[in-house]
């Protein structure tokens, strides 16, 4: 079961011009020391098309770039008109936890890293935008988990862009899948850009409101508050900016997948069409009933 609030939810599937799979390049680069990226190019485009990066989770310890379902993500909108790239970054986490026996000061710096990686592989292909068809003016970031964390903040975190991009730059959009920030109050009318959240609200992992990081207790060492979906959704609504926001009541950390399986990527579909590409303002809040946890009584969205 879904609602509706806000605005209303039109799927529209069709946008830029729609190829067929065999209508694009495939090209491994290195953009950063050791980091690759695929890239993947529509072939035949009549003029600089817009740009969607996909960072993928894992705990800042795992996870690679070339997974199938991340592959198929950027074939998928590359075949719809987008320059797609699927990135590795720096796992600073890898063999270590990065839970509540994680310093946070580690944590930390791991998200910010994270992030300038982000910022390093934009460098990269704006620097040859002419080679991929790039328009720098609509370039998106979308995360998955801890890739989540990392988008949102290079979008937000403006420290991360130092000497790497022009310090007016700005994404044209942003997709977080369970994602946090670790201060809401990056975001401000100055700042704010379409940004379109996916999340549970029974997530133990990366909180759906105001919580530590991992749930951890306030005496441990990696006691970390993070601001979720929802209270960024609510930061952007309290500014009167755009926002996309997907809860599912009841849900868990699934949704930091669910968003590009075929069910649901019909929404990032709208967000892209509406909000990123036509500049519609618009703030959107779809809420599912699929998640069977029990934490949010306190929501009054999910208890009708």
């Amino acid at each position: 079961m879904r609602h509706f609030l806000a605005a209303v939810f039109i799927l529209t599937t069709c946008f830029l011009s729609a190829q067929s799979a065999s209508d694009f390049q495939k090209k491994t680069v290195v953009y950063e020391d050791t980091l690759a990226m695929d890239v993947f190019t529509p072939k035949g485009a009549a003029e600089a098309s817009p740009l969607l990066i996909y960072v993928h989770g894992g705990g800042f310890s795992g996870g690679k770039r070339d997974e199938a379902g991340h592959l198929a993500f950027c074939e998928r909108y590359t075949s719809k008109g987008w320059v797609t790239a699927t990135m590795s970054y720096h796992l600073t986490m890898k063999g270590k936890s990065f839970s509540c026996d994680q310093p946070v000061q580690n944590k930390i710096n791991t998200i910010f890293e994270a992030a300038r990686n982000i910022h390093q592989s934009v460098a990269y292909l704006i620097d040859r935008q002419t080679e991929f068809g790039i328009d720098p003016s609509r370039i998106v970031i979308v995360g998955s988990s801890a890739g989540a964390e990392a988008v949102v903040h290079a979008a937000y975190w403006k420290e991360t862009m130092a000497g790497i991009l022009p310090s007016n730059f700005e994404y044209a959009g942003v997709i977080s899948m369970a994602g946090a920030l670790l201060d809401a109050r990056w975001i401000t009318k100055e700042t704010a850009i379409p940004t379109a959240f996916f999340h549970g609200t029974c997530d133990n992992l990366v909180p759906y409101g105001n919580a530590p990081h991992h749930y951890c207790d306030a005496n441990e060492t990696g006691f970390m508050m993070l601001a979720g979906s929802y209270t960024l959704a609510e930061r952007l609504r309290s500014l009167d900016q755009q926002y996309y926001l997907v809860t599912d009541c009841g849900g868990g950390h699934e949704w930091a997948s669910k968003p590009i399986q075929d069910e649901y990527i019909g929404m990032i579909d709208d967000f892209l069409e509406s909000d990123v590409l036509n500049e519609r303002h618009r703030q959107t809040h779809i809420i599912y009933q699929e998640g069977k946890r029990s934490c949010d009584s306190a929501l009054s969205f999910c208890s009708q």
